[in-house]
């Protein structure tokens, strides 16, 4: 069973919000008509195929966090920018209620808690990972930079070539714009991951 359905404290579980997909769709296309590419130009640049594509912007995709971060270092844009646009308002978020993308590679959801402002370039994001493949990401626009505290389980993370096993309440920090990876030790791994544009 999925760890985000089990029961806590004799509560069901609020499921995740799932990726906007009109949102998502809108955005893309905005993006990509401002940097005046074509569907053709900006799959190929992600790394996607124009099908992919054309289906999110239809909103009719299944997007995984892999893609979604794909188009946006494609697009040079915050990948939050893609699934929630910022407003100028206070906003407060209870337990899964942020916005929910999977991978498609692991056992890994990020939650978007905060897109960044205009004007600033950071996201803040849950992350929830169980032991199994580990997430390997490629490389996200350049100067990003991310921090990651844990929250619970044990996990290995950082740039691939030399990443680090921290425990609840280790940090780390380390560059975004090289290859690197989550792994999940234990089940029930969660982590607070602040991603910083620079």
């Amino acid at each position: 069973m999925d760890r985000r359905s089990e029961q806590s404290s004799g509560e069901a579980a609020a499921a995740p919000a799932r990726p906007p997909l009109a949102r998502i769709a809108a955005a893309l296309r905005s993006e990509r008509t401002s940097a005046g590419l074509s569907l053709t130009e900006l799959a190929k640049r992600a790394g996607i195929a124009k099908s992919t594509l054309s289906q999110l912007e239809a909103g009719t995709g299944n997007p995984s966090v892999e893609t979604l971060w794909a188009l946006g270092v494609a697009l040079d844009v915050p990948f939050s920018r893609l699934v929630d646009p910022p407003r100028a308002r206070s906003r407060v978020l209870r337990k899964g209620e942020g916005i929910a993308v999977p991978s498609e590679q692991a056992h890994y959801v990020a939650t978007l808690l905060s897109a960044c402002p205009p004007g600033a370039r950071r996201d803040l994001y849950t992350v929830h990972v169980e032991p199994g493949a580990p997430r390997a990401s490629e490389p996200h626009s350049p100067g990003t930079y991310e921090h990651a505290v844990v929250a619970s389980g044990r996990v290995r993370i950082g740039v691939a070539d030399d990443p680090v096993e921290l425990a609840p309440g280790d940090c780390i920090s380390y560059p975004g714009d090289v290859p690197h990876l989550c792994e999940a030790l234990e089940q029930g791994t969660s982590l607070v991951l602040l991603m910083e544009h620079r």
